[in-house]
């Protein structure tokens, strides 16, 4: 495995920053095969963390602007994600380049509270109402072994900083109202941070048919739901 690996990098960044990672459930990680990781999200620590918990690089979709400052977007690439489009192409975008991951049978991975627990501080145990993209792409996705992987990343021990004021950032990207906020946009350093592996839930035959049918928002709602709820509960007994 290459020294810039993303897997590889994640493990350097771990262990510079010294953080300790502890592990729960490792069982239920799915060992190959295309997958779809959906976790909870406060810090730029969670990609790096969730690769390192489980053993394999993981692309994630990241936010636009990340891809327009040239050294952040050297840093994310290395790390093996992929900038979104502007918002008016962003879910097509999000959806055509992890489809055609998936297809490679590698690993996508997702933060579907969007980029506001990133901007606001949040408690660890905090979580945001999810966007559903990552439920289309599962649904839409053609193949017939796909897993989607919740995942709950629990912080005991951090050091919260402030990173750059939002108003800096809102002219990188004059696109995202999150940036039109005032204050300063946090960084979360974990120190000791607990990684829960939900229950997998794979993408049946059924559900497929269902999507395609009047029954599209309820099994969108069903793949959507599972993951919350896995992910919240996994918090809660972290804590």
């Amino acid at each position: 495995m290459s020294i810039y690996s993303p897997l590889v990098m994640s493990h350097q960044l771990l262990a510079a920053l010294g953080t300790r990672l502890f592990l729960y459930h490792q069982d239920r990680i799915p060992q190959e095969g295309a997958m779809v990781v959906v976790s909870n999200h406060r810090s730029f620590m969670d990609a790096p963390v969730l690769m390192a918990a489980i053993d394999r690089t993981i692309r994630f979709a990241c936010h636009h602007y990340m891809g327009q400052v040239p050294l952040m977007r050297d840093v994310v690439t290395r790390l093996g994600c992929f900038p979104l489009d502007t918002p008016d192409q962003r879910q097509h975008s999000f959806l055509q380049q992890a489809t055609h991951l998936l297809q490679h049978r590698q690993v996508v991975g997702v933060f579907p509270e969007g980029g506001e627990p990133m901007v606001r501080l949040t408690q660890p145990d905090e979580i945001q109402q999810f966007h559903r993209g990552f439920a289309h792409l599962a649904l839409r996705a053609p193949l017939t072994d796909l897993a989607v992987l919740p995942i709950a990343i629990a912080s005991h021990q951090e050091v919260t900083n402030s990173a750059i004021p939002l108003k800096v950032l809102s002219w990188i990207d004059p696109s995202e109202p999150l940036f039109q906020k005032s204050g300063w946009h946090p960084m979360v350093i974990y120190q000791h941070v607990n990684v829960f592996i939900g229950r997998p839930m794979w993408i049946t035959a059924s559900q497929r048919q269902r999507y395609q049918g009047k029954q599209a928002k309820s099994v969108v709602a069903e793949v959507t739901t599972h993951c919350r709820t896995e992910i919240s509960s996994l918090l809660h007994q972290g804590y």
